[in-house]
């Protein structure tokens, strides 16, 4: 029993075999010829993986295909168990691993809806009063009567989605949800993560869409190879996961080299540098201002892009973040068209080592153009009578009275 109430979800050193049959024999002749050949090769899915969530967390897995991510969700959902090791619950969990799942094809998309809301454990009149919802989130008004055979397969994922929300539970375990469905649908999936970030439940989100884990998951984990190779913060996760698949390399669960660029390449940051009197400066003094110099090179015409700057302390806190949406300025470049951003912000930060981070994406956040982690460092330090973390202008008014 997990004796942290805080913690929803610990998964400790779990590994998953499983044994693989070779010298498969097609006839009764061949099986008896070779029965003392036949035998077993042990994959190995998952070694000593270790993590946990915590209530409320919104929390990724990435991996490329193969690297044990489904066997792990599986593990979650109780659907296998672990070879070695355990995994500890705290409420109830509902997954979302293969939307459509019970489905039948000869039934009417209204009966395959009442179907998969009893797999859920609603009654027949809970499902008549969310009935409507479920139809209008999944637009299909016009197509409830027909067979399910006869739908589309994203037809069938948008129905299986809708009705999926609707489970009462502690824990979502979600699945590739937005590697299907049109633009419209995945709008929609977004819009609903964004009301359970907001609800504080707490979701396991496996996905390859980087800006969606970015923008949702508060830690993610890298899998590779059945391990754990990577456990942080979504960004930089994101960041390597990019690198892996660009690349072609293995993560080696540390950081990466502080200059390398994540991106696809339409546009370069060419460079992200404070700046004092027009020269790079790694030092600040607490009464200087800070000046973020970035530089952009477009390889490509780039349109409305996002530019996205944080500044980081020493326990990768985000200090400081700022991106051209808030202030309505556009990012539009030519092919091989440059573009120097200033940033000016009031030094209220408290004497420490910081690290600075920047990410260029398209309008939806679909792609990262480029992308620079912690490659600015600099150091705040001097006298200051306070010890508070940040120290903001204050106008104070002293008035004596009899």
């Amino acid at each position: 029993m997990i004796e942290n109430n805080d913690i929803a979800i610990r998964v400790s050193h779990v590994s998953k075999n499983f044994k693989l049959p070779h010298d498969q024999q097609s006839s009764i002749k061949g099986r008896l010829i070779n029965f003392r050949k036949r035998g077993y090769e042990v994959q190995h899915a998952l070694v000593d993986v270790s993590f946990d969530v915590k209530k409320g967390e919104f929390f990724g897995i990435v991996g490329r295909n193969g690297s044990g991510k489904s066997t792990l969700l599986k593990l979650l959902a109780g659907i296998y168990t672990p070879n070695e090791g355990s995994i500890e619950i705290n409420g109830k969990l509902t997954p979302f691993i293969e939307l459509g799942v019970g489905f039948n094809p000869e039934l009417s998309g209204r009966d395959n809806v009442f179907l998969n809301g009893a797999l859920l454990g609603f009654n027949r009149k809970e499902m008549g009063e969310m009935y409507d919802e479920i139809v209008e989130f999944a637009e299909l008004e016009r197509f409830m009567d027909q067979k399910l055979k006869n739908y589309s397969s994203g037809m069938q994922v948008r129905l299986a989605f809708s009705i999926a929300i609707r489970a009462n539970t502690d824990i979502l375990v979600l699945d590739e949800v937005l590697a299907v469905g049109d633009a419209n649908f995945q709008r929609k999936c977004l819009n609903y993560f964004k009301q359970l970030k907001a609800s504080k439940k707490t979701v396991v989100f496996v996905s390859h869409d980087m800006a969606a884990v970015q923008d949702f998951c508060d830690k993610a984990i890298i899998i590779n190879n059945g391990s754990i190779q990577f456990s942080g913060n979504s960004t930089e996760a994101a960041a390597i996961y990019n690198e892996i698949n660009f690349s072609g390399s293995a993560v080696k669960g540390e950081s990466k080299d502080e200059s390398h660029h994540y991106g696809d390449g339409s546009a370069t940051i060419q460079k992200l540098h404070i700046q004092k009197d027009g020269k790079d400066i790694k030092h600040i003094s607490p009464k200087e201002d800070l000046n973020i110099l970035v530089e952009v090179i477009a390889n490509r015409d780039v349109k409305s892009a996002i530019l996205g700057v944080q500044i980081q302390d020493a326990s990768d806190n985000i200090i400081f973040s700022y991106n051209n949406i808030e202030e309505k300025l556009d990012i539009s470049l030519n092919k091989k068209q440059r573009m120097s951003i200033n940033l000016v912000t009031k030094n209220i930060f408290h004497n420490g080592t910081y690290t600075i981070s920047a990410a260029l994406k398209s309008n939806d956040k679909s792609v990262v153009y480029d992308q620079l982690l912690k490659t600015a460092k600099f150091e705040i330090s001097g006298w200051r009578v306070s010890t508070a973390f940040t120290h903001p202008e204050v106008i104070a008014n002293y008035v004596k009275k009899d």
